[in-house]
């Protein structure tokens, strides 16, 4: 029996073995391997045509020497959605639950993104941090603020990630353990609870989609 509601954010463990890596493995299986025949089936064609649009509406701002990022974007944010989506399945484990995971694919890809910067554009990487028209009395406390804010980004990338997906999960089982408890003694509220946590769960898998998609725009 679960002891805590936090439980569930545990890695779980298979002889004192980490088994969560086979949790991030294994949704890969579920993607369909693109064929070099003329006719598609239609779940490739489906995966092929979100792969597009997403693509577009990521890249589309960009100039084109940002498009070679397209690949590792989209790789991350199918990563990401799989993810989410399989972890608001019964008997399942959400690996970016894990403040762990989500810093560790923050920071890599924002110190790159920074790094990158400041080598091709380092003038224009370096004008971000003061904005334009600033009175010279100012400029030096702005300055610090902007450092301040562009190292916490890569945090507020993995922490938004990481509280979105545990605070819905855990309304969703607290909300689950008041319709078994009201069940047997107040069957009507219970039917509505349930109505309540059906409701919750599409909105969870709503979350689950606009997060992968915010935490890769936002790099």
């Amino acid at each position: 029996m679960m002891t805590s509601f936090f439980d569930q954010f545990a890695s779980p463990s298979f002889l004192g073995i980490p088994l969560i890596a086979i949790a991030i493995a294994l949704p890969w299986l579920l993607f369909p391997t693109p064929s070099s025949r003329w006719m598609n089936s239609r779940l490739t064609t489906l995966q092929t045509w979100f792969i597009n649009r997403f693509t577009n509406q990521l890249l589309t701002p960009l100039n084109m020497g940002g498009h070679k990022w397209a690949l590792m974007f989209t790789s991350l944010m199918m990563f990401l959605i799989t993810i989410n989506m399989l972890g608001l399945l019964p008997y399942t484990f959400t690996p970016t639950t894990q403040l762990s995971l989500n810093m560790g694919l923050a920071v890599p890809l924002w110190l790159a993104t920074v790094i990158i910067g400041m080598r091709n554009q380092p003038t224009v990487a370096l004008g971000h941090l003061l904005p334009e028209g600033t009175p010279i009395p100012l400029i030096p406390v702005l300055i610090i603020i902007e450092t301040i804010s562009l190292f916490i980004r890569p945090l507020a990338l993995g922490v938004r990630l990481t509280a979105n997906l545990t605070a819905g999960h855990l309304l969703i089982q607290l909300i689950a353990t008041a319709v078994f408890v009201l069940l047997p003694m107040m069957p009507t509220v219970a039917i509505l609870t349930a109505t309540v946590l059906f409701l919750l769960t599409l909105l969870e898998v709503a979350v689950a989609m606009i997060q992968a998609y915010v935490f890769v725009l936002l790099l």
